[in-house]
């Protein structure tokens, strides 16, 4: 069967996205065929595409997050069947592309109020917000925390969760207008970096006491004030790096500033168990179908214009989630 994919050739600028006929083979065993309605578009794409990242075979088609409908699945196959509207994230990367072949174990059903376009949105950064809040760092009520790229996708997600649960939320932003948009999404305090210093105005939002825990996907710019954010043994969670990688540092620097922790985690780890993937996928499920946590799609993309949404995605043009459509 063939199929329109954007196809990357080789390292470089958004440029290097092509649309090609690819392809797609019949699923294997322990494999489902996925007719993409909707497909994630998320940072990390830029990475690889790139070269931050390395590619894990050239040519490749970049994403992996989508959601749609399975068209055939293969033997052995238990989680879905043909007909069931399915998300996922995580696995090959091939998810820019018409259809696609999966792993079924990595599919999870949609629930009839979740549409494809918000499914698609939302299962990395939400899956993404949900361990965070929950495995990562276990959240209480009454308890503040700083969030770094409080209007980005993760952001806009993390901040709701977390003010639902109870917390109250100290979140970044980089301009007046993703501040007002952070503030409609649950931050309690809204601080401009590109005119404020984060470190002394979360001393002065604390009473002097910081934070037990800083979300960090920003990276470079924002890691090393966000130490001096901490109580004693507050944990440092660098989930991104959007500014650039932060550069190697003692880690006698974590016991000088208060015994802290630090973890760098990822989706992949979280989720690796079907038991897991599943569970996590309720409960963010279940957020959104609640009202508790909104994912809005401010943008939309056609996949032949992936590269315009690169560039708007790089350039910092875009706030929440933004989607491609094939």
């Amino acid at each position: 069967m063939k199929c329109k994919a954007i196809m990357v050739h080789e390292i470089g600028g958004p440029e290097v996205l092509r649309l090609e006929d690819v392809e797609v083979p019949q699923p294997g065993p322990g494999q489902a065929l996925v007719r993409h309605r909707a497909i994630g578009l998320n940072f990390v794409e830029i990475y690889f595409r790139s070269g931050v990242y390395p590619a894990p075979s050239m040519p490749f088609t970049p994403g992996s997050e989508g959601a749609g409908v399975v068209e055939a699945v293969g033997s052995g196959v238990s989680e879905v069947r043909a007909g069931d509207r399915v998300a996922y994230v995580g696995g090959p990367m091939g998810s820019y592309s018409e259809a696609r072949v999966m792993p079924a174990r990595l599919l999870v059903k949609l629930p009839d109020k979740i549409d494809e376009a918000t499914a698609a949105a939302v299962m990395l950064k939400g899956l993404t917000a949900e361990f965070l809040i929950h495995s990562t760092y276990a959240l209480k009520a009454g308890e503040t925390i700083l969030v770094h790229a409080a209007a980005g996708g993760v952001g806009l997600i993390l901040c709701q969760w977390a003010k639902h649960l109870g917390a109250t939320v100290i979140g970044t932003v980089g301009s007046d207008e993703k501040a007002r948009l952070a503030a409609a999404h649950g931050c309690a305090h809204t601080i401009n970096y590109s005119r404020e210093d984060f470190v002394a105005r979360v001393k002065e939002i604390t009473g002097g006491k910081n934070v037990p825990v800083v979300y960090d996907s920003v990276g470079q710019m924002t890691f090393m004030k966000s130490l001096d954010c901490l109580q004693p043994r507050g944990l440092m969670v660098s989930f991104g790096q959007s500014s650039g990688v932060v550069p190697p540092f003692s880690i006698n620097i974590l016991s000088a500033k208060g015994s802290l922790y630090l973890t760098r985690p990822t989706l992949n780890t979280y989720a690796a168990r079907r038991e897991d993937l599943e569970a996590a996928s309720r409960r963010l499920f279940d957020a959104l179908a609640s009202g508790a946590v909104r994912c809005e799609v401010k943008r939309t993309f056609k996949l032949a214009d992936a590269a315009d949404a690169h560039r708007a995605l790089g350039g910092r043009e875009t706030t929440g989630s933004s989607v491609l459509l094939p």
